[in-house]
């Protein structure tokens, strides 16, 4: 492919709409009857095929082998690998396995392959009618160039980049790629100035969908050269960025590593120059540290655990796709939603009626006819007398229209036909106007030439034709206007003013009007419409706000949660709809066409100023995300349409529409609602919060033990003592005992106040200086008690079996005691809240399952070098842990201060 060639076409083809078609031909070297078949060839041959660029994703193995890139796997291998050198082939397949199993469940756990790229690649058809050497003939769509003419029709899915070259009202869904919710009406005229895509009325965009009508385009861009294929080459260079825990977690384990390193050294430095112990018992006892140091259950632990949250979403109508997304969603500082279906119902709604006497506001936010129509200055529904001007309006809007409103199965009322006249037949149904016997005579269909629509109707009686279109069309048919007094002349200037001031708040406006038919008249013309048309009101309509969304926003602030709204609609209605939705900065917007011009520092300054962006492009969107993470935000981004996609790869989380969403856009999130509800994401956050404190509830808790069996060889080593604890009964103890009761601090409900405090601040670490002291403060006094009740038992002639099987459930009462110490980090634990905390009682049930089997089944104890215990050490060891438990309470109100600060 030439590449020079590519990238100097690329503006000139950026800029056809602002040409003719002529221009446009020629440009191309191209014309109306096609390009010929040799030239068709070569082109093939210099642009390459119409397919988006692939690019090659890591062989399952080898994201399978990542999983070992860890320094505590490190450590765990290496002492696996000193044991099989030993000989010790149980303990090396124990600790072998240890770190196999951590590899699966993060391989398990893992988001899919990326499949944003192949979904977008889906999007493309696989046929496209084309015209060459001036006939009609069907080619893949991958042999389409540059110059080809394709014969467009209803249903088809644009195959390249198209200007608009003939059209019969066509009609095309572009929200994938603009974020606009209504079709787009296309049209052949060269347009003047920069517009964004939304605007560019005579360009047809690959993978977006013919709804109506047909016409001719020639093809101005393939492959990566489209927007697709931008927004394809977006995706493909998105960099995956580590979530703050994963971050934190790497940093832990290094600064683990590094002391076990560090004691490792030593120690054996020490035992040979003052211990004089033999290297085999001394590499024995070092392995032992460093397995005891290691806390190898720690990731399965935190995978688990996420996976927890990842359910209880789930039944609060967010599925997660990507584990580590759970507790970023407790970080997010800035949410960056879209508009249309997200923050508002996604349903147009008439909410005023402006006619020329009175001014009357509608109820109701949804295609459900349920609603009263009152005047400004009364709330009390109208009453709509049968031959008044509201009934003579509500009767025109509602005959000249060609939507259905339907309920559906489920109950739902849905609306057949364009939202803007499906709103129209809500109103009419709404105000439950007298039956009367109607047949339609003739019509003249909506057609955005002319911007109106007409119908012939015998109402009763009498013949009349009704219109309905845009407010100036009208105003230039009508001379006359029908007042509760009569006919009047037409008041343009009042109509204008009245239109400007509710405009203001974000609707969209309709008029009616209507005309006697001439006697006898059958076939309805344009020019039937030139003269006697009396102007009957006018609709303002809008697609209104959710009203859980309202009580959301205002929950995300409350939270410390900045919302921003980033739509493709125009600022005045974003504006008006951020004001609504209770947005912070509503009062500002700025436009994509401003984003553009901005440099990094602008832009980024901007990101922060402004809350509502207007008139975005796919590129506004992805700059947007990036200026706020700059400012070291955690963004999460809402999105539907292929153009949120790379703005939703890049954001902190990605948040996809289950049920409007695109599947492109769906495989680039991290969290899909099935509700398309913003109410959804804030609930989200909350269970985010929930995790994120009971993820470090169990680091502090898991931490102490590690660090109490490490200090237990350490002294055993500075004593010349019997090495207390062996690797496999460490192994033990890190993956069966305490991974088992951290499930037990999974299942804890989040505090009351979780939603009224700021975004925890990622850059902290998780063992921050409370954590430190903790660990230490609890981890020695485990160790030093586990030390004392060894030093007691060893001069009593006990076997080395017995006094580690003692140690061991020492260290494992102990562990149980303090899960329920760090239930509650500021108050006292034994609450209400653990009565209903069954997973606590369910693990403490499995936990004392584990543990008579270890001590008193004989294959166990042969495995593991244990001895049965009689049942005075039970409540010795239950009597140490209860001592440490009430130490720990004690404990918590002299540092609350320290924890605040």
């Amino acid at each position: 492919m030439n590449n020079d060639m590519l990238s100097n076409d690329k503006p000139a083809a950026n800029n056809d709409y602002q040409r003719n078609v002529e221009q446009v031909l020629a440009r191309l070297e191209t014309s109306a009857t096609g390009l010929d078949s040799q030239d068709a060839v070569k082109r093939l041959q210099t642009y390459g095929e119409n397919t988006l660029p692939q690019k090659q994703g890591k062989p399952a193995w080898l994201r399978f082998l990542a999983h070992f890139n860890d320094v505590l796997i490190y450590v765990l291998l290496a002492a696996a690998l000193l044991k099989a050198v030993m000989g010790h082939w149980v303990d090396m397949s124990v600790i072998l396995g240890v770190a196999v199993i951590n590899a699966l469940i993060g391989h398990i756990q893992e988001s899919n392959a990326e499949k944003s790229l192949k979904s977008i690649r889906n999007m493309l058809s696989s046929e496209a009618l084309v015209i060459r050497q001036g006939k009609h003939e069907t080619v893949p769509t991958t042999a389409l160039v540059p110059g080809d003419i394709v014969v467009i029709r209803a249903g088809d899915r644009i195959p390249a980049d198209l200007r608009v070259i003939e059209a019969h009202n066509l009609c095309v869904e572009e929200a994938i790629l603009t974020g606009e919710s209504t079709v787009v009406q296309k049209e052949t005229g060269a347009l003047s100035g920069e517009l964004p895509l939304g605007d560019r009325l005579n360009l047809l965009f690959s993978g977006t969908t013919v709804s109506s009508g047909g016409g001719k385009g020639v093809v101005i861009a393939t492959g990566g050269d489209t927007e697709l294929g931008h927004i394809n080459q977006m995706m493909a260079d998105i960099e995956k960025h580590r979530t703050p825990l994963l971050v934190q977690m790497d940093k832990l384990g290094k600064a683990i590593f590094i002391l076990i390193l560090v004691m490792m050294a030593a120690l054996f430095v020490f035992s040979i120059l003052f211990r004089d112990m033999p290297v085999s018992e001394l590499t024995l006892s070092l392995i032992s540290l460093a397995v005891a140091s290691v806390p190898e259950g720690l990731p399965a632990i935190i995978s688990i655990i996420l996976s927890l949250g990842v359910q209880a979403m789930a039944r609060q109508r967010a599925i997660i796709r990507k584990l580590p997304t759970v507790e970023t969603l407790g970080a997010m500082t800035v949410i960056c939603s879209d508009k249309t279906g997200t923050l508002t119902m996604n349903e147009m709604t008439v909410k005023a009626i402006i006619t020329a006497d009175a001014v009357y506001r509608v109820e109701g936010d949804s295609y459900e006819p349920v609603g009263t129509i009152h005047s400004l200055e009364d709330s009390r529904p109208v009453s709509i007398a049968a031959d008044s001007l509201l009934a003579r309006y509500l009767r025109t809007i509602d005959l000249c229209n060609d939507s259905q409103l339907i309920k559906d199965d489920s109950g739902f009322w849905k609306i057949t036909g364009g939202p803007t006249e499906g709103a129209l037949k809500v109103l009419a149904a709404k105000a439950t106007l007298p039956t009367v016997e109607t047949e339609l005579r003739s019509k003249i269909p909506f057609d955005s030439q002319y911007k109106y629509m007409a119908t012939h109707y015998r109402i009763g009686s009498e013949e009349q034709i009704l219109i309905t279109g845009a407010p100036d069309v009208l105003f230039r048919l009508c001379q006359q206007q029908l007042t509760d007094r009569g006919v009047q002349p037409f008041d343009l200037r009042y109509w204008e003013s009245k239109m400007a001031e509710y405009a203001r708040e974000g609707l969209r406006m309709v008029a009616a009007a209507w005309k006697p038919a001439a006697e006898g008249q059958e076939v309805l013309t344009h020019q039937d419409l030139e003269q006697g048309a009396i102007f009957l009101g006018i609709a303002g309509m809008m697609d209104p706000p959710r009203p859980e969304a309202i009580t959301a926003i205002g929950d995300c602030l409350q939270a410390g949660i900045r919302v921003k709204m980033i739509t493709g609609d125009h600022p005045e209605t974003a504006m008006s709809i951020g004001k609504m939705l209770g947005i912070g900065n509503a009062d500002n917007a700025i436009t994509g066409r401003e984003l553009e011009k901005m440099d990094a520092e602008t832009l980024s300054a901007a990101a922060q100023n402004y809350d509502i962006f207007a008139r975005t492009s796919p590129e506004d969107k992805f700059r947007l995300v990036q200026a706020l993470q700059t400012r070291k935000e955690i963004v999460g981004m809402t999105g539907d349409g292929v153009n949120d996609a790379p703005a939703l790869k890049q954001a902190d989380v990605g948040i996809a529409m289950g049920i409007k969403g695109t599947e492109v856009t769906k495989e680039a999130a991290d969290m899909v609602l099935t509700d398309d509800n913003f109410a959804t994401i804030a609930s989200a956050v909350k269970e985010g919060r929930r995790v994120y404190d009971n993820l470090k509830k169990t680091i502090l808790f898991i931490m102490p033990t590690n660090l109490a069996q490490g200090l237990l060889i350490i002294i055993a080593l500075l004593a010349g003592n019997l090495i207390p604890l062996t690797p496999v009964l460490i192994l033990w103890m890190n993956m069966a005992t305490s991974a088992t009761l951290s499930f037990g601090l999974a299942f804890e409900s989040g505090e009351k106040t979780i939603m009224k405090r700021p975004p925890r601040d990622p850059r902290l670490h998780v063992m921050d200086g409370f954590a430190i002291w903790r660990v230490a403060f609890v981890g020695t006094m485990i160790a030093l008690s586990a030390f004392a009740l060894e030093a007691w038992l060893q001069p009593q002639g006990h076997s080395a079996e017995l006094i580690r099987t003692v140690l061991l459930q020492t260290l494992v009462t102990a562990q149980w005691f303090y899960m329920l110490n760090c239930r509650v980090s500021n108050g006292f634990s034994l609450t209400k809240g653990l009565l209903a905390n069954r997973g606590i009682w369910i693990v403490s049930a499995v936990l004392l399952v584990l543990q008579l089997a270890i001590i008193y089944l004989p294959f166990m104890q042969m495995l593991f070098g244990t001895e049965a215990l009689p049942f005075r050490y039970w409540l010795i060891t239950f009597a140490i842990g209860f001592v440490m438990f009430l130490i720990v309470e004690a404990e918590k109100p002299l540092t609350r201060r320290w924890r605040s600060s």
